[in-house]
């Protein structure tokens, strides 16, 4: 029984990169750097969750208090209102 599935795909500018990486030798076939491409995304989605998580973790063990939600939100209207205003200044 067949353990993969063909699949069409169409790259755009992202094809020549893929047909350089055949060229070079580096790997024999469309599949091979497909499956390489989607690893490399895996280890990165991988590495995003732990970076997460170790920031939820240490935000749990801060020993300072909490600040309420309408504090850090009040906060964050007011950067944003900053933020428009050095725009709007830069135009």
């Amino acid at each position: 029984m067949r353990t993969s599935k063909p699949i069409t795909v169409t790259l755009g500018p992202q094809l020549a990169s893929l047909e350089a990486r055949l060229k070079s030798g580096e790997y024999a076939s469309a599949s091979e750097v497909m499956r390489a491409a989607l690893r490399a995304l895996d280890r990165q989605d991988a590495a995003l969750d732990d970076y997460l998580r170790a920031k939820v973790q240490a935000s749990v063990k801060d020993p300072r208090p909490s600040v309420p939600a309408a504090e850090v939100f009040k906060r964050l209207r007011a950067r944003h209102a900053r933020t428009m205003k050095a725009a709007k200044r830069g135009t």
